[in-house]
């Protein structure tokens, strides 16, 4: 009998050493997912032509002021290398005027690979065009400005085109889409 409870001793004291070490591990599970989140800040716009401060038989319309309200807003997560762009298209286009979208550089309210605007912008179409290109994992910051800076130009066409100008109120639905 002694034998046995010296023997069951020895094994006792050999599970209890046998249990920890000086060290120990275990995983953590961290899950990031694809984000491609985008915003328009600063409203509407209205976009009002003239006939200038000095009305004058002979002349054409004087286009508004270029329009510095708005700012847009992304967050992106990438997926894999894949980088993202902003594109930018119209619901519909005003006959005879060309409108003009252009992104400024990143305010900097952000973090991370902002991307980089299209030098010179896009006139509007009703088909994507690229506005913003060269996004990573990134965000812009929320709100007026943060982000980029967009201004709206508005030029009459020339020539012909002119003739397609009507008096309406035309109203445009401009689409911002972040994707890969």
């Amino acid at each position: 009998m002694k034998k046995i409870l010296t023997f069951c001793l020895v094994l006792v004291g050999l599970n209890m050493y046998a249990q920890d070490d000086h060290n120990a591990d275990h995983q953590l599970t961290v899950n990031i997912p694809a984000v491609a989140l985008v915003d328009i800040e600063g409203g509407n716009i209205t976009a009002a032509f003239t006939t200038g401060s000095t009305a004058e038989a002979g002349l054409a319309l004087q286009a508004p002021a270029n329009n510095t309200t708005t700012w847009l807003n992304y967050s992106s997560i990438k997926d894999g290398s894949t980088m993202k762009q902003v594109k930018v298209k119209a619901d519909k286009l005003v006959p005879g005027l060309d409108i003009k979208v252009t992104a400024g550089a990143d305010a900097g309210a952000g973090a991370g690979a902002v991307g980089t605007a299209v030098v010179g912008g896009v006139v509007l179409s009703t088909t994507d065009q690229a506005l913003v290109t060269g996004i990573g994992s990134a965000y812009t910051g929320n709100g007026t400005s943060k982000g980029h800076n967009l201004t709206y130009s508005f030029e009459l066409k020339s020539g012909s085109d002119y003739g397609n100008l009507e008096k309406k109120s035309h109203v445009i639905t401009v689409t911002y889409t972040i994707a890969d």
